[in-house]
């Protein structure tokens, strides 16, 4: 039987769900990268950032080639890298709402305060 929809949304959502593989993606939006750059990048355990690639590879979001000694990753599609940006477009509009909001609790005690 195969797997619901929102079933398989939601599995990729917990693939996204790691601060380093987001990281790493982030950083193959502007190109294929290799694992030496990726390391200076966000600065973590070699085995660390293994793991986190070896997920990625697995659900498909990126891509491996060897070029000698050097692997590089790529992103796997350019709808990673769009992905990213709307969810860099919902936070935004999800942070401006909530200064929105903090300003107006504020208010009161502006009021209170000048009184």
């Amino acid at each position: 039987m195969a797997v619901p929809l929102y079933q398989a949304k939601a599995e990729f959502f917990r693939t996204l769900g790691h601060p380093v593989r987001i990281r790493v993606l982030e950083l193959l939006e502007h190109g294929p990268c290799p694992v030496r750059e990726l390391l200076a990048a966000i600065e973590i355990e070699p085995s660390s950032l293994s793991q986190q690639l070896s997920v990625l590879r697995r659900s498909n979001l990126v891509s491996a080639t060897r070029d000698g000694n050097t692997v590089v990753y790529e992103l796997s599609t350019p709808d990673v890298a769009e992905l990213l940006r709307a969810a860099r477009r919902i936070l935004t509009e999800m942070i401006t709402d909530q200064g929105e909001l903090l300003a107006q609790l504020r208010e009161p005690e502006v009021r209170e305060a000048s009184a």
